[in-house]
């Protein structure tokens, strides 16, 4: 495949399938809202019917302790009631509570004394008939009645409690109210409704089936095999899981599925909780059956549909996205011809979209590139010309020069010979001879670049000893060392291996970057030049610092100081000495030095915290050379 092509299907996959991934993403969320969130997966559709079989049974007792409440205090305002509980006087109190019961139609009613002693125990039995319980049932020292027998409060509130009624052994759901006769304290009433008769109405209305739990964890009651203890005993739970399910925070406590008859069910569990009392643990419990088959014919319908959606959106993305990434594909085309060079390439889009004004900007960008580009050509071209002029005009003014500098320095040798016994004569000779060989050393660098520039530096490499070097570089200076007051100092030196290089030309490079750092440090200043060897380098260097206390250099010029030509400075204001302070020159120097180290197969760089005159932060030129396998042979 090509590689345009492979970008192509590049830029069409970032294009499709940010979409793609999308619609895939909407399409999940979808099916999962659907099926989990609004049809319901089995496992939280079960919950929430479970919930709300729970929320039921709730409310059924709730409105079962109304009737307690209400039906209690229509007794207790019987006339003369109050006072024959006060009384202790169980007659009268039978005789005024017997028609009560059996108008208002309960099912237990226990009547007791300040003293807490049971004076009427109605209850009906297993044949609906009403019967009078003559021994005491313990009720008096109940949970829901001994608090009214100690504070003696006739304004308290009711309490509620489950209970096994010891005359039949049936469970009860009992609400018991304190009973009061001009803010005194008469006694207490206890109503009661069987558990039995509460199940067949929870079963109604609950849709679902109900279990009610001792406070042992023993199933008391059930609308699933009604009065079989063999059932009882199968949906039982042990005394840890009632305590938990008592105490529990969460809405529901999920407990194991169970079979009974062959069909399994999904049991909840959760606290029987009226008003603020948790009166015990009741349970419900769903069969599987329906909920599965609901679940998943909702599940592959809605999966269904989704999925048509799906390819529905995704072939109208397709479309879409076609209609978006074929000018795309012209725009990436136009540019890969531009970069590779053919400026007249043009897109060709001519849409009224955002893509076509980006197209024609483009193409008017290209056209003006163009333009420019040849522009830019032509005047390269003349650069090119002019630097290569200047190039041959240097080598030939250079080799030129020579030849009458040569002639001027031997006609001054033999002046300053013949003029020994005339001072005056011998000064003007001495100063023709000082400038010829000034400019001699000018053209000398002219030369350097001229073979720099071409490529015909030639490198005459012997094992070389730089402490030596430096030591004889430094003595062509040391005029210039009294004479400004420049302390010149060298340090680690003597420790360097030899390095494989031209000794004339490295000679050159020192003299140079040395001679700079004289020109550009005030008098009574100092330069130090530092040597270091780099084993961990690879190849392994040698590296000299040459650092002085001068003006500096700008962070912008540092890069241009090893240009040709290059000046620190207005050139005008330079000295003219070769080592005065700011002295001028052709700005040859370091560029040399550059072109020689990099001939090595070295670098040249220089760091200075900036320039300023009065206080002189300096500069460092570091040069790093390789030192060869030889050199490391001799360490």
């Amino acid at each position: 495949m090509p590689h345009g092509a492979i970008k192509f299907m590049s830029i069409r996959l970032k294009v499709i399938l940010p979409y793609l991934l999308l619609t895939v993403v909407v399409s999940v969320i979808g099916v999962y809202v659907v099926t989990r969130l609004v049809s319901k997966t089995v496992e939280e559709r079960l919950t929430n019917q479970l919930l709300e079989a729970g929320r039921v049974v709730s409310d059924s007792f709730v409105r079962q302790e109304v009737r307690h409440v209400e039906t209690a205090r229509i007794i207790a305002y019987t006339s003369g009631l109050a006072e024959a509980l006060a009384d202790e006087d169980s007659q009268t109190v039978l005789t005024l509570a017997r028609p009560a019961f059996s108008g208002l139609g309960l099912e237990n009613l226990i009547l007791i004394s300040p003293q807490g002693h049971e004076l009427v125990h109605l209850i009906l039995d297993e044949k609906g008939e009403l019967q009078r319980v003559e021994q005491d049932t313990g009720a008096g020292d109940s949970s829901i009645v001994t608090p009214f027998l100690i504070s003696k409060n006739p304004e308290e509130p009711p309490r509620r409690a489950l209970g096994v009624n010891l005359v039949n052994n049936q469970t009860y759901y009992y609400t018991s109210l304190p009973v009061g006769l001009n803010g005194k304290f008469s006694g207490v009433i206890v109503v009661g409704t069987s558990i039995r008769n509460i199940l067949p109405f929870l079963k109604n209305t609950a849709l679902a089936d109900v279990i009610f739990y001792g406070g042992d964890g023993q199933a008391i009651g059930s609308t699933l095999g009604v009065g079989d203890q063999h059932v009882l005993d199968l949906l039982s739970i042990t005394k840890e899981e009632y305590e938990q399910s008592i105490v529990t925070k969460e809405k529901v406590v999920q407990g194991s599925n169970i079979e009974i008859g062959g069909r399994s069910y999904s049991v909840a569990r959760g606290p029987l909780q009226v008003g603020n009392d948790r009166i015990g643990v009741f349970a419900v419990a769903l069969s599987l059956d329906s909920v599965l088959e609901y679940g998943m014919a909702t599940r592959t319908t809605y999966v269904i549909l989704f999925t048509i959606v799906f390819l529905f959106v995704l072939g109208i993305g397709l479309v879409v996205t076609r209609l978006i990434i074929k000018p795309l594909f012209s725009l990436v085309n136009t540019s890969q011809a531009i970069a590779g060079g053919d400026l007249k390439q043009r897109t060709g889009i001519q849409t009224n979209d955002e893509i076509g004004t980006l197209a024609n900007t483009f193409d008017e960008m290209t056209a003006r590139l163009e333009q420019r580009t040849l522009e830019l050509e032509q005047k390269n071209q003349i650069l090119r010309n002019i630097d290569k002029t200047k190039t041959n005009f240097i080598q030939i003014s250079a080799h030129e020069l020579r030849t009458p500098l040569t002639l001027i320095m031997g006609y001054s040798q033999m002046l300053e010979q013949d003029a020994k016994n005339n001072p005056e004569l011998m000064a003007l000779a001495q100063g023709i001879l000082e400038g010829s060989e000034r400019m001699t050393t000018i053209v000398e660098s002219m030369l350097d670049v001229s073979r720099i520039d071409s490529n015909t530096l030639f490198l005459r490499k012997t094992g070389l000893r730089l402490d030596l070097l430096i030591r004889k570089v430094n003595k062509g200076f040391e005029k210039a060392f009294e004479e400004r007051d420049i302390k010149m100092t060298t340090d680690g030196l003597d420790e360097l291996p030899l390095i494989p290089a031209d000794p004339d030309l490295l000679q050159k490079v020192f003299y140079h970057i040395i001679m700079n750092a004289i020109k550009f440090t005030p008098d009574g200043g100092s330069i130090t030049v530092s040597g270091k060897y780099l084993n961990g380098s690879e190849p392994p260097q040698v590296e000299i610092a040459i650092h002085d206390t001068g003006i500096g250099i700008e962070p912008a010029l540092q890069g241009l100081v090893f240009e040709k030509f290059n000046q620190s400075g207005d050139v005008l204001l330079h000295s003219s000495g070769r080592t005065k302070f700011k002295g001028g020159g052709p700005g040859l120097g370091l560029a040399i030095a550059r072109g020689i180290v990099e001939a090595h197969g070295g670098q040249i760089r220089v760091e200075s915290p900036g320039y300023n005159e009065q206080t002189c932060p300096g500069s460092t030129f570091f040069v790093s050379l390789p030192t060869g396998k030889q050199s490391e042979e001799n360490l």
